[in-house]
């Protein structure tokens, strides 16, 4: 089982270190090509093209500029640990023993608009360049025709390598929109939280984004390999709603949600 999640714009990079172990990232030289485009931006063009404020513009446009292509523990951090999100507040990477990072390190994978797939030890350097972001470079005019098949044939490596029979997404639809579905070597599975809200079952995006985070710390936690395995996941009141599911798609509900 591969598990696909998405970054955070929130970012950690001054609390203690759960671990010294550390890789490199996989496709650095593609991250290099977009740091070039990126260090020609002003920070008016950073503002525009983020729909952020002149001070945040301003503070990306400084990262973009100090970006170095030789990663160190002094210029970076492992990517779940440096992602502070409602995912990654929900994931816990803290307090991960040595031996769910070495699990998560060969079964999660995290999606980025400037690292394109990180496993959970690599090591980055701090950044905000969501997926989305329309940016123009040499391979077209947004970063889904910059990543075009990389990421995808990536993955399919990872599947074949370890032999994983599912991809599952806890990603949000404007990460996983870089992943050829068609392309990959396994089924996806999808995994879709709802809330009771106003009278119906909703997905509520406050509590999606933590309950991917809680169930990424599941399947680490108890090592899931199987479809009835994420189907047995009840932490913070969901449960597995069958009626709503389907071979693609997993369904949870909650209808109290004081417990996140």
């Amino acid at each position: 089982m591969l598990v696909v999640v998405s970054p955070a714009k929130s970012l950690d990079f001054k609390s203690p270190l759960a671990t010294k172990r550390f890789t490199q990232p996989m496709l650095i030289k593609h991250a290099e090509a977009l740091i070039e485009v990126c260090c020609k931006l002003t920070s008016a063009d950073i503002s525009d093209l983020m729909n952020v404020s002149d001070k945040i513009a301003g503070f990306n446009a400084i990262r973009f500029s100090e970006w170095d292509p030789k990663f160190t523990t002094e210029n970076s951090r492992q990517a779940i640990l440096a992602f502070k999100g409602d995912v990654y507040t929900s994931l816990k990477s803290e307090t991960m023993s040595d031996a769910d990072f070495s699990w998560a390190q060969n079964h999660l994978r995290i999606l980025s608009g400037l690292y394109g797939l990180l496993r959970p030890l690599d090591l980055m350097q701090p950044y905000r360049l969501e997926m989305g972001t329309k940016l123009s470079n040499e391979r077209g005019s947004n970063l889904y025709q910059f990543w075009g098949d990389i990421i995808t044939n990536r993955l399919n490596e990872v599947i074949l390598s370890q032999n994983d029979c599912i991809l599952v997404n806890l990603a949000s639809k404007e990460y996983f929109k870089v992943i050829k579905p068609m392309m990959l070597k396994a089924p996806v599975i999808t995994l879709v939280f709802k809330d009771y809200n106003k009278g119906q079952y909703k997905v509520v995006s406050f509590f999606a984004k933590k309950a991917r985070g809680m169930m990424a710390r599941y399947i680490i936690d108890k090592r899931i390999d199987s479809v009835e395995g994420l189907k047995a996941f009840n932490r913070a009141g969901y449960e597995y709603y069958a009626e709503e599911s389907s071979d693609k798609e997993i369904v949870f509900i909650r209808k109290n949600n004081n417990s996140i």
